[in-house]
């Protein structure tokens, strides 16, 4: 990684980074906060068919088939597409990867990808996208953040020794280009209450934990439980209030 951005989709290890998150899939799904519904309907207006790339155990899905859209679910792990049938029941799920999306051509109003494009080799996928898009169909993208300018947050991320936070970036970083058309942006500030617990099960969600080996996972969560009971902003809170910052970037495909 560099400033927090995958270098390399390809790269053997980055591919074993993405798979590692097939053994933690009801943990990812149980832990991941869902997307907020202002910055889904931002992201897809009036999209009617729409299909989820890198959809995980269907977070994004979720929101998509609460504002009564149709959705096919696309992911190149089987474990997160099992954790999605029982989140999202009766939503298609279909084994892929951006770069080889198994859909027809000019076959879905709008292509969506939530904590994703970074796992993508933007040269190969974006051609595969837009194959897969009808004349004037939207590509959406969207990242949760948390609001590291939150002192005690700020202090969470070092001791889970996370690096620059991609999605601060990522307004230079998406760079679609032809055949779409400019990036617009538009971010949606919004916070989540969890217990402590399920902070902690949203730090065991992340792949950096995943991958760690056990006397790191346990060093990590010894730490996290030393901030939460002495950080004078949480001393004796039961629940926690996480900010986020959810980035939304979607183009038009021309035509």
């Amino acid at each position: 990684m560099s400033d927090g951005l995958v270098n390399d989709p390809a790269d053997p290890v980055t591919v074993a980074s993405a798979r590692s998150f097939g053994h933690a899939a009801s943990v990812y799904h149980a832990a991941r906060p869902g997307y907020p519904r202002e910055a889904v309907e931002w992201l897809v207006g009036d999209a009617a068919r729409i299909l989820d790339l890198g959809a995980g155990t269907g977070k994004l899905t979720q929101a998509l088939v609460a504002l009564d859209r149709e959705v096919i679910a696309v992911d190149p792990v089987a474990e997160m597409l099992e954790e999605l049938e029982v989140a999202v029941p009766g939503v298609p799920r279909i084994l892929g990867t951006a770069e080889d999306i198994p859909v027809e051509d000019a076959s879905v109003d709008a292509v969506v990808a939530g904590q994703a494009w970074h796992w993508f080799i933007p040269e190969r996928a974006i051609p595969e996208i837009a194959r897969v898009l009808k004349p004037g169909g939207t590509l959406g993208l969207v990242w949760n953040s948390r609001d590291t300018s939150v002192d005690w947050l700020r202090e969470a991320g070092e001791i889970m020794h996370e690096r620059h936070d991609a999605s601060a970036t990522f307004e230079s970083y998406v760079k679609v280009g032809a055949p779409f058309g400019p990036v617009e942006e538009h971010t949606v500030d919004w916070s989540a209450r969890m217990s402590r617990s399920a902070f902690l099960d949203l730090v065991r969600s992340r792949s950096y934990f995943i991958t760690a080996d056990a006397a790191e996972q346990a060093a990590t969560i010894a730490a996290l439980e030393t901030l939460l009971d002495t950080h004078p902003d949480l001393a004796g809170a039961s629940e926690l209030e996480v900010p986020y910052r959810t980035r939304c970037f979607r183009a038009r495909l021309a035509g």
